[in-house]
């Protein structure tokens, strides 16, 4: 099969790179179809679409978005949508509202916490209007001058710690729905990191198929074998879809780069087939 990433992230969201860069590097590393899918955005798809024609590179338009289910924030992905359909519009002005409110209560905690201007370092990092926990965590990253990002996570970042807040993200079933309405197709986002039991993953599964999610993200970035082994599994005991996907957001993450992409057994339909390429 063709070189392809359907899962990664510009500047617009969360990294260093703008959608242009981003999809040179991409062409650079031999993908000739990619999808960009920054979170709770779609800012980026016409700069995207632009290099990717420049560079002879097929582009499907993504988003990720932050969607909530038994209490568990839960990523979706989006694929091959219409970015102007009237329901996925207002979704993702309702997610651009949280994710402004949760950036200042992040803040606040920080202030709290002995750790000042953190606001306005987020957002110098994000050289972009969409603030996400990445951002803190570089600029805390820098200013604290710890080892590396993850340490920033765990000290900072994460339940229980200074700069945690919890964010109520629409229903997982509501975000399926929006994906859906713009006629494209949805996908369960890394699903080894939730943590969660065989039995919850079942029930998550059934919860989205139950909205119309169709696919599965078998592998990522960080997957090892035996981990697409067992979600190989997973989507053909449930019928879904197979997606692959770096989750690749700046270039400092040299161990999950664009394209480098641990193969998808054989056997299994893949959401390629599903899924239109933007023009």
């Amino acid at each position: 099969m063709e070189r392809y990433d359907l899962h990664c992230h510009s500047n617009v969201s969360d990294g260093t790179l703008t959608p242009a860069e981003l999809v040179g590097r991409a062409a650079g590393r031999g993908v000739r179809r990619l999808a960009l899918t920054d979170h709770d955005t779609v800012a980026g798809l016409d700069e995207a679409g632009r290099a990717a024609e420049q560079h002879g590179l097929e582009l499907i338009s993504g988003v990720e978005l932050s969607t909530c289910w038994a209490r568990r924030t839960i990523h979706v992905v989006g694929l091959g949508f219409d970015p102007d359909a009237p329901a996925l519009h207002d979704g993702l002005a309702r997610l651009a509202e949280l994710r402004d409110e949760r950036a200042e209560r992040i803040a606040h905690s920080l202030d709290r916490a002995g750790i000042p201007g953190s606001l306005e370092g987020a957002r110098a990092v994000a050289r972009g209007p969409s603030l996400g926990r990445n951002h803190f965590a570089r600029f805390l990253w820098r200013h604290l001058n710890l080892r590396h990002v993850g340490e920033v996570y765990r000290r900072y970042l994460v339940h229980n710690r200074p700069g945690y807040v919890h964010v109520a993200w629409p229903a997982l079933e509501e975000a399926v729905g929006w994906i859906r309405e713009a006629g494209g197709v949805a996908v369960l986002a890394h699903p080894g990191r939730y943590r969660l039991t065989k039995t919850k993953l079942r029930e998550l599964i059934e919860a989205g198929q139950g909205a119309g999610m169709e696919a599965i993200e078998v592998a990522s970035g960080r997957s090892s074998p035996a981990e697409i082994g067992w979600l190989a599994d997973v989507a053909r005991r449930h019928g879904l879809l197979a997606s692959a996907g770096s989750d690749f957001h700046t270039h400092e993450q040299s161990w999950i780069d664009v394209g480098r992409l641990k193969p998808v057994p054989d056997d299994l339909p893949h959401v390629l087939g599903r899924v239109a390429v933007r023009h």
